[in-house]
């Protein structure tokens, strides 16, 4: 039976094998003349019985369609920790005379942040155990970790509701001792000063946008802290951190589009922030700093992949902005690292990663090489600012995190440590990149991951295709030993590189943005479509997935080329486009107008109209679909998923699953404890292998 024509009932008295029906309270909503009627808006009403009762119904309905999963969930959950090293420690990072790690401990959610001094072998001091501060709370994130330069004092920030409010909490590592100074209302960004006694950080408004940068000196009440900086423009945040030779500290307000730096003496006595170059709509720069010259990443005079420029301290005006790397139409400057001797600068070149180290007193570049066709890295923090060595930790979709030390004077590379996976064999499987053709002629990049025993090129196989393409953030081929449960039962990963990131550089991005928005949706059809066409997979066996933004392209396509897909899962999905955008009290609104553009133009609000889920939901029939939200979510309200699904359950046609997981006690991210994390993992691929006729025992073992 169709689930659209059932009536409306009361769910406080819900019947959980049936599905939940939102009651329908019409809200017009108008704007250019135009008047959309939202039957679910009375959903943002948190606090309201009614919208509790209605998202607990949910879950309890999810929770029924899903327990003949139950098996299965437990058996994914199982292989997923069985293959991670529970007990664990990160590679050692040296900052002066002291090792930093982090360790996990088995049956612990939470990792434990130590140190050494002198030696690997002295005895360990264990500085901040997250397990004992989760004690009490159902959720827990650190934000911010900052040990001061002289090692004795502890800066850190914990969020306990997923809301991503922290609060700053100060101890002494000598003693053990908490301060009684604490700062709420911060977000991920804090810097300490060369004295040990102060600790710039930031505030968010009422929008949850870091808005105000403050100077704290310890053991003066918080409230008496100075301001130095209120950002006024809602389009912009801002972020305080400092150079790699620790000496300036920099206060950067930057926009989707645009950017900003001043810099402040960090062995200064207090003191104002001087700005290097005005803000400038569309110019974005970033500057590091060695010997007196600033070293600047821009895009300045039509630089859309950036160069690199420096200027002197003592005059940093654009005006004395002096070349150091030419624009390259082809290569993308990411980001760099700064050391006594050497520039590292983190290139992008034909959609893969690479990594140029140049000698600043040879004037000599060299690149780092890597082994696969396919795979990236990350870079590390590198503390450090006179050292030969540069870290990174380098992975593809077959070979796990592994992190090297790369001797910048010899070329000379070692292992520092490989994250260790049991019950995994490498060689078991193949990686390929491979190209579909968008609508346009571009040609959208595709990596894949499958069982070499499993692939047939004449038989369809089972296939999630994952996605994002949003914010310029590219979706790289990593590891994630997870996916083996997927591959082990003969199903192929791939990732569709779409336009909206920046896999193939910045106008990767630009054509994914605005008015282009739609190609991010359109590369990803034609992915799918390219993966049916060629024979690794069809349409009976294709499930996709996608988070946040990438929550927004699985809503999206669903409307557009449902056809093409068996299943779907929306992680806490951006899907509300339209009435999200013009709503300014949201968090991230304003901020998101350069990503998606402002709704109160005609032009954009016709345009985002156009391709809202919500808004473009239809009688038609969807595939199987699991949607998750986050009831403290301060980035994709819970009500977006909420309505959505609501709305999909009255007008959809045909018997395809359709639920909702609303975590309530947790936000964007979904729970924080590593256990718990893989608990929700088990229960999406549950969904994904049940939707696709795979829930039987595996009949192969890993190894085999």
């Amino acid at each position: 039976m169709s689930t659209h024509d059932i009536n409306d009932h009361d769910v406080t008295s819900h019947d959980p094998s049936a599905p939940p029906r939102a009651e329908r309270r019409p809200h017009e909503l108008t704007i250019h003349g135009h008047t959309r009627i939202d039957d679910y808006y009375w959903l943002r009403e948190k606090q309201t019985p009614d919208v509790i009762d209605y998202l607990e119904a949910e879950n309890e309905y999810t929770e029924a369609c899903l327990a003949h999963t139950k098996e299965l969930q437990e058996t994914l959950y199982e292989e997923m920790v069985g293959r991670i090293k529970e007990t664990d420690q990160s590679a050692p990072e040296r900052i002066g005379d002291y090792f930093y790690y982090t360790r996990t401990v088995k049956g612990l959610e939470y990792p434990i942040y130590c140190r050494k001094r002198g030696s690997l072998e002295a005895d360990e001091e264990a500085l901040l155990d997250l397990n004992e501060l989760a004690e009490g709370h159902d959720y827990l994130a650190l934000g911010v970790f900052r040990v001061s330069p002289d090692h004795r004092l502890l800066a850190y920030s914990l969020d306990t509701s997923g809301a991503e409010e922290y609060v700053i909490t100060f101890k002494d590592l000598q003693s053990g001792e908490l301060l009684p100074d604490q700062i709420h209302n911060t977000s991920y960004s804090a810097e300490w000063a060369n004295d040990n006694r102060t600790l710039y950080y930031t505030t968010m408004d009422e929008a949850k946008r870091d808005d105000k940068v403050w100077r704290h000196r310890l053991g003066q009440d918080p409230e008496q802290d100075e301001l130095l900086h209120h950002e006024a423009d809602e389009l912009f945040r801002v972020y305080v951190s400092r150079t790699k030779d620790r000496r300036y500290l920099l206060l950067l307000a930057r926009s989707l589009e645009t950017s900003e730096v001043h810099f402040l003496d960090a062995n200064a006595d207090g003191g104002d922030f001087t700005l290097i170059e005005p803000r400038q709509t569309g110019v974005r720069y970033y500057i590091e700093h060695r010997d007196g010259r600033f070293y600047i990443i821009t895009n300045a005079d039509d630089a859309p992949n950036y160069k690199m420029m420096t200027a002197p301290v003592s005059d940093p005006a654009r005006a004395n902005w002096e070349p150091f790397i030419e624009h390259r139409p082809d290569v993308q400057i990411d980001d760099m690292d700064m050391f006594a001797d050497h520039l590292v600068v983190y290139e992008r070149e034909n959609g893969l990663r690479t990594i140029r180290v140049q000698a600043l007193q040879a004037d000599q570049v060299t690149y780092v090489s890597f082994p696969e066709p396919v795979y990236t890295y990350s870079e590390n923090r590198n503390p450090e600012f006179d050292t030969e060595l540069l870290r990174f930790t380098y992975q593809s979709l077959t070979t796990p995190e592994s992190v090297f030390d790369f001797n910048m004077e010899t070329g000379q590379r070692e292992l520092i440590k490989q994250k260790e996976v049991k019950n995994y064999n490498p060689d078991l499987y193949r990686t390929e990149r491979i190209f579909a053709t968008a609508e346009d002629g571009v040609e959208i990049p595709i990596s894949l991951v499958y069982k070499k025993a499993d692939f047939d090129p004449d038989r369809p196989m089972p296939c999630l295709l994952y996605g994002y393409g949003s914010y310029g953030f590219s979706m790289d081929p990593y590891f994630n030993s997870n996916r083996i449960s997927l591959l082990d039962r003969g199903m192929i990963f791939a990732i569709a590189h779409i336009r909206g990131g920046q896999e193939m550089g910045r106008r990767w991005y630009d054509q994914g943005k605005f008015l282009n928005k739609r190609n991010t949706f359109s590369d990803f059809i034609a992915c799918a479509r390219h993966l049916i066409d060629a024979g690794y997979t069809d349409s009976d066996r294709l499930a996709i997935m996608g988070r946040s933004a990438g929550g927004l392209l699985i809503g999206a396509v669903l409307n557009m080329a449902p056809e093409l897909f068996h299943a779907a899962v929306a992680g806490v999905p951006f899907v509300d486009v339209v009435t999200t955008m013009l709503d300014e009290s949201i968090p991230l609104t304003v901020g998101e107008f350069e990503e998606w553009g402002n709704p109160k133009d005609p032009e954009y609000y016709r345009y985002m109209l156009s391709y809202s889920p919500y808004d473009n939901v239809e009688a038609r029939e969807y595939p199987h679909l699991l949607v998750t939200a986050g009831l403290n979510d301060p980035r994709v309200q819970y009500w977006e998923p909420a309505k959505w699904v609501a709305k999909l359950r009255r007008v959809k046609k045909g018997d395809n699953r359709l639920l909702l997981k609303t975590e309530m006690g947790a936000g964007h991210r979904g729970p924080s404890g590593r256990y718990e994390y893989l608990h929700d993992m088990a229960l999406d691929y549950a969904f994904i292998l049940d939707a696709l006729g795979l829930a039987g025992p595996q009949s192969e073992k890993h190894n085999d």
